[in-house]
């Protein structure tokens, strides 16, 4: 979608609420959608201020689900006074005293149900038994569905009744009835709806099947689409939840919240951009929304505009209402601060973040290479070896044991280290590399290391410290016959010829520094010591 388009959408949202099609709020009510349900009702009742009993009683539904009794019972009296002779708002008023009064309701209730009028009024049985539904009296409920289905056995609404009083305790019978609903009214769009949920998270292959049946029967049915959005979702198919959410949002009907999924989606779908601005759109109609202000955040951080994510940091963290933190969100914060080099802080937010998940083990290897970015090579070990002692047995390999190594080297050839902690950083580098020599038989590269470890204790090349590990090394290179080793062979035997040369060893030097010819002719450093040690040959002539 284009940022043009969405714009288009989100001014359509207002003109939609503003002009709604009369029935749209009962039809999202009885399909379960009472959030969506509730700004229509309210809109349709303004609009048609003579007409609107139906209306009230739906609204008072949600109010007294809502745990507001007195907003419901407003919403009862008022629509008994728009029409009196719709019995369902008497019967709303009821259901607000059924658990304090269950016998004198009881009686009420037969009394109404003895008026000519109301003797086979299915619907009013049916609200009956949603008002017992509602205070969980379901012995009652399925007492009064039982009566409504003998008014009436092909009503399609008796039988969602039925599927919603066993929904809690048998989904398998549930959806049997809502699937009767439908054989008695193929349009009945909220037994679809409702059979699509139940199955939402034990098989949400059926659930799309289901919904996409309803799609097809009424494309503009859009919260069609939203539930489609929220399947796929939920077994991590972005693609096409982005898909079936931009579909929704591109109806006009969204709010707040299905911006929020629908940035979310894409931002999962590593749409960055597009998510980028949603999430924007959607705060310039909630500036405090944290979840808009967090999603700026990641996207900025995603795409490296840095500065943009510290902003959305700041405003997340110091100015959105009633933000809940999770972990991901002092990642994020710490990676922008990262990226603008600003390391204590990075830091700093990369330890909350384990404070509010500790499980998140991988994140002490985060701090240790970011104390390692900047020099800190102690912290940069201590944080390490916390990562390690993290680690199970299995995973504590030798790729994760050589980096430690690394860090020791790293600290003892550092100009800063102090010599007696110079020596002791290099004797537990060499002896880490020693562990990997064991641990790799037929590999190189914990002698390798080794070799470099002793070389750093012996500067002046004097003792041989590193030979015989550079030795190892080499004859282990050279058995392998690969180009790709070639740099490790010309470390190799340029220690080797180094040390022979101040050994004296002139021929074995030259062996050495012409080998390193072999691999590279242009090699300066080699030239350079041959040409050395050609007057040294002839002087001991």
């Amino acid at each position: 979608m284009s940022k043009k388009s969405l714009l288009f959408s989100l001014f359509f949202v207002s003109l939609l609420f503003s002009s709604t099609t009369k029935g749209q709020g009962i039809l999202y009510y009885k399909a379960g959608f009472l959030d969506d349900a509730k700004p229509l009702l309210i809109s349709e009742i303004k609009s048609d201020p003579n007409n609107n009993a139906e209306e009230y009683f739906y609204l008072g539904n949600i109010y007294f689900n809502q745990n507001k009794p007195d907003s419901a019972e407003i919403c009862f009296k008022n629509g008994l006074a728009a029409d009196p002779a719709y019995p369902q708002n008497q019967v709303g008023l009821i259901m607000l005293r059924m658990k304090n009064d269950p016998q004198g309701t009881e009686l009420e209730l037969k009394n109404l149900l003895k008026l000519k009028p109301n003797k086979k009024n299915v619907d009013l049985y049916i609200a009956i038994s949603y008002a017992y539904l509602f205070n969980n009296m379901e012995d009652k409920a399925l007492y009064y569905q039982n009566k409504a289905r003998s008014i009436n056995s092909k009503y399609a609404g008796v039988y969602v009744l039925l599927g919603d009083i066993l929904a809690p305790k048998n989904r398998g019978e549930a959806c049997s009835n809502y699937e009767l609903a439908n054989l008695y009214d193929p349009n009945n769009k909220e037994a679809y709806i409702k059979y699509a949920r139940a199955y939402k998270s034990v098989n949400p292959k059926l659930s799309i099947e289901k919904l996409k049946q309803l799609k097809e029967k009424d494309p503009s049915f859009a919260l069609v689409d939203r539930e489609l959005g929220d399947i796929y979702y939920s077994i991590n198919d972005f693609e096409n939840a982005a898909h079936y959410y931009e579909s929704y949002i591109q109806s006009g009907i969204s709010n707040v919240q299905d911006l929020t999924k629908y940035s979310m989606t894409l931002f999962m779908n590593h749409e960055f951009q597009k998510s980028l601005e949603v999430a924007t759109m959607g705060l310039q109609k909630d500036p405090l929304n944290p979840a808009f202000n967090r999603l700026i955040m990641y996207n900025n951080v995603e795409l490296k505009q840095n500065d943009a994510a510290l902003s959305a940091a700041d405003v997340l963290f110091n100015k959105s209402r009633n933000p809940e933190f999770n972990y991901l969100d002092f990642i994020y914060y710490g990676q922008a601060l990262r990226d603008t080099k600003q390391i204590s802080l990075a830091v700093e937010q990369y330890k909350k973040a384990l404070e509010y998940d500790s499980t998140k083990v991988e994140l002490w290897k985060d701090i240790s290479d970011m104390y390692n970015e900047i020099g800190d090579y102690a912290n940069a070990i201590d944080a390490y070896i916390k990562f390690i002692n993290s680690l199970s047995d299995k995973d504590r390999n030798a790729d994760v044991i050589i980096a430690l190594g690394k860090l020791y080297y790293s600290y003892g050839n550092d100009p800063k280290t102090t010599p007696d902690v110079k020596k002791s950083a290099l004797l537990k580098a060499d002896s880490i590399f020693a562990k990997i020599a064991e641990m790799e038989p037929d590999g190189y590269r914990g002698n390798f290391w080794r070799a470099r470890a002793n070389s750093a204790l012996d500067p002046e090349t004097t003792l041989g410290l590193a030979k015989p590990f550079y030795e190892s090394t080499a004859a282990l290179i050279e058995s392998k016959n690969d180009p790709r080793f070639n740099s490790v062979l010309i470390e190799c035997y340029s220690y080797l010829g180094y040390y022979t040369l101040v050994q004296k060893e002139y021929e074995k030097s030259l062996e050495y520094w012409n080998e390193i010819l072999q691999i590279d002719p242009n090699n300066a450093t080699a030239k350079k010591a041959i040409d050395g040690i050609k007057p040294q040959k002839k002087n001991e002539k």
